[in-house]
């Protein structure tokens, strides 16, 4: 292939790209002659590009009004895309973020059944620190990754796990009730992010906030958890649950999800 012809070819990629980025980013279909004014190209030159995406299913074109909209195949793509994305790669770097911000151990976990399972961490460099190594399970109750996985739980699902989970008081601050528990969730909702002040294991707290997919659909938590000597309940509630949220919502951007 030529110089000029590979040149050629290059800009015909960026080109039907840049369609496709249109069109998704519009959200409804566009006419020929409206895709041309924002890209600011010829219409025979959109409309070759076009028939040529609407040839691989990326494009599909309204048999009445002629309109364009995207193609099945683009969000198949797209889907796999999101699928193949590994959430403990795209959060560590997040994860460490927090670490290096306040020394405190930061954990990754998600919901499995009625139990919250730890699927990453970056330790804090403080010799007292707060450890739940991958793999590790624990209450989700009980914990504020646990308490935020909950608090996203359709009614359903959550009514099934009130009804199903016995609530063993660990320690004084656990929290024991159904009624109590259930308001508690629906305050963690309302804030988007919940607080643990030793409800698992006296002395320790953690601020926790969920993670987004690309579904607006909770897949994980991000946890920050130390002694209580080292957060006390306003830097709780104040700075570091702004962190830990914008955190979570970071994490979730990468993953397709759109804040609003």
């Amino acid at each position: 292939m030529t110089k000029v012809n590979k040149t050629k070819g290059v800009q015909a990629v960026d080109r039907a790209l840049a369609i496709l980025e249109t069109l998704a980013r519009e959200g409804s279909p566009m006419m020929l002659s409206a895709i041309s004014a924002e890209l600011r190209l010829n219409i025979s030159t959109v409309h070759r590009l076009l028939n040529a995406l609407a040839a691989h299913g990326l494009v599909e074109q309204e048999p009445y009004q002629g309109r364009y909209r995207l193609g099945i195949r683009a969000f198949e793509i797209g889907n796999r895309a999101l699928y193949s994305l590994d959430i403990r790669a795209i959060a560590r770097p997040a994860l460490h973020q927090l670490v290096d911000d306040f020394n405190e151990t930061a954990n990754l976990a998600i919901l499995d059944k009625y139990e919250v399972v730890y699927i990453d961490q970056v330790e804090s460099s403080n010799i007292i620190k707060m450890l739940a190594r991958p793999g590790t399970r624990a209450p989700a109750y009980c914990t504020g990754a646990g308490k935020v996985l909950l608090a996203y739980l359709s009614e359903k699902q959550l009514n099934i796990f009130l009804n199903e989970v016995p609530l063993y008081p660990y320690t004084a601050t656990t929290i024991i009730d159904p009624v109590h528990l259930r308001e508690e969730l629906q305050q963690i909702r309302r804030q988007g992010f919940a607080l643990d002040h030793g409800e698992r294991e006296e002395g320790v707290r953690c601020v926790a906030a969920p993670v987004f997919n690309h579904e607006n659909r909770v897949i994980a938590a991000v946890s920050v958890a130390g002694p209580a000597n080292r957060m006390p309940p306003d830097m709780m509630a104040g700075k570091l649950a702004t962190a830990v949220v914008q955190v979570a919502l970071q994490i979730g951007r990468h993953l397709g999800y759109q804040h609003r």
